[in-house]
């Protein structure tokens, strides 16, 4: 593309208002429950602090969904979201939501057997529907890169592994000594998939304004959010045995880092694209210019 200056307006990329807090609401609390009911079902040091996790899992849910009810402009109409499975993931999100609920609290009721492992399962799906409802939103280059995917996976992995460690050291019955490895892992697990989403938006391009918010994020994400758990896990491993005041501080921060990561992409870089001319068109004969990308990167 050209270097053609434009004046800036609605032809350079623009911050959408239509998504706000309510929105990172969703993805926040939906990944941290959906994590947290699936690592309930192995962390949990007996029946009542299972049934404790899994009540805490279904209320982030729920919040979550309460959110977007919030979000919508007739409230009232929240039902039309079940009409369109084929081609909406929000829809297929809300349809997962129904059964999610239902086995979550048979789960409760029997505090064990088939059920919670059918919410646990049920909980990736939801997860994996928040993931491409993201991938799906075109219009905004920061969401349509199709390795938020797993970005949105794996930080939901991390905040249900970084919430179980919390819970684990204030409800009753000793949680498992490997759960702080666990966590470990989901940590890096995310910055493989926080390093590949980024490697990736820069080889494509985004709005300036959006990479202006994501660079610097970036940098203090790694460190603060990925880094300093992961050294104070490591820390805890090679002193021989992983005290639960260390676990209970690096799932809190992992935790926290996830929220900020979600509520970063969903909000503060949520430029639309622009427009763009691939081509400047010419009147008669004269020679074709190349095209113009105004607002990006690339």
């Amino acid at each position: 593309m050209s270097a053609t200056k434009i004046p800036p307006g609605r032809v350079t990329p623009w911050h959408q208002t239509n998504w706000d807090w309510r929105a990172a609401g969703n993805f926040i609390c939906g990944g941290t429950g959906t994590g947290l009911l699936f690592f309930a079902t192995l962390a949990a040091g007996s029946v009542d602090a299972y049934r404790i996790m899994a009540l805490v899992a279904l209320a982030f849910i729920g919040g979550g969904l309460t959110c977007v009810w919030l979000e919508i402009g007739k409230p009232l109409r929240a039902i039309n979201v079940f009409f369109h499975p084929q081609t909406s993931w929000m829809t297929r999100e809300g349809m997962v939501a129904v059964p999610l609920f239902a086995c979550g609290l048979a789960a409760l009721w029997f505090g064990g057997g088939l059920f919670v492992g059918m919410a646990a399962l049920l909980g990736i799906v939801f997860l994996y529907c928040q993931g491409r409802i993201l991938q799906a939103s075109k219009g905004i280059p920061a969401w349509r890169e199709p390795k938020i995917v797993p970005l949105i996976l794996a930080t939901g992995f991390v905040e249900g592994a970084g919430l179980a460690a919390v819970l684990s050291a204030l409800l009753p019955g000793a949680g498992p000594r490997w759960l702080a490895g666990v966590l470990l892992g989901a940590l890096i697990l995310r910055r493989v998939a926080w390093m590949f989403y980024f490697k990736a938006i820069e080889q494509s391009g985004l709005p300036k304004k959006a990479m202006d918010v994501l660079r610097p994020f970036g940098a203090k994400f790694e460190m603060v959010g990925q880094l300093l758990p992961e050294i104070i896990i490591v820390v805890g491993i090679l002193s021989g045995a992983v005290a639960p005041g260390l676990t209970f501080l690096a799932g809190l921060v992992a935790l926290l880092a996830g929220w900020w990561l979600k509520f970063t992409i969903v909000t503060r870089a949520a430029y639309n694209q622009g427009y763009a001319l691939p081509v400047l068109p010419v009147r008669g004969q004269g020679e074709v210019k190349p095209g113009i990308k105004p607002g990006w990167t690339k």
